[in-house]
């Protein structure tokens, strides 16, 4: 486990498991979506997004990458340069007990997430899943969760290990797993 590609649906935990690997692993991390939200929210053009992530890849041995991003074609370009994908996928009540307070937290607290943006009360109020990121994961973790079991079954992804982490107990399992021998 040396070059890793964290998948899930919005609030699944993907960021905070990418951390801890990298960490664990001692490599560097990408959040695709600090590289793919340019400042006020603006999406960086495909072809510089898919040159970033690749030079990434290219400057490091071991690497853990997390963010989903299928539609920009990161799984093209990341998933043959991986040798794991770790999908989170908790219950889905479980990842709304964990979007919900993240989301009201970074309103509150008006934390950047990325280049200089900031979740806002209004994208909250919004009954637009596209712009309410609680509502967005709600109305698309059935469609995210086979849009992932019909990807991962492709028989093009046959070199990877794939880890579907389900709970806390199977994500504790992959972190004392992934650490490195002292």
């Amino acid at each position: 486990m040396r070059r890793i590609s964290v998948i899930g649906t919005s609030g699944s935990g993907k960021t905070t498991m990418a951390r801890a690997l990298a960490a664990r692993l001692r490599c560097p991390q990408m959040e695709l979506d600090s590289v793919y939200h340019q400042p006020d929210w603006e999406p960086i053009p495909n072809d510089q997004f898919r040159k970033r992530i690749a030079r990434f890849m290219a400057d490091n041995e071991c690497w853990v990458i997390d963010g989903n991003y299928t539609s920009q074609g990161t799984a093209d370009l990341v998933w043959p340069n991986a040798d794991t994908i770790v999908w989170m996928d908790p219950p889905k009540l479980v990842v709304m007990a964990q979007i919900v307070p993240r989301s009201l937290n970074r309103v509150l607290s008006r934390r950047e997430l990325w280049n200089g943006n900031r979740e806002r009360w209004q994208n909250l109020l919004s009954t637009v899943p596209e712009e309410n990121i609680i509502l967005w994961a709600w109305t698309t973790f059935s469609a995210n969760r086979r849009r992932y079991e019909d990807l991962l079954d492709a028989h093009a992804w046959e070199h990877l290990e794939v880890r579907r982490i389900r709970s806390r107990s199977d994500a504790r399992q992959l972190l004392t797993e992934a650490a490195r021998p002292s």
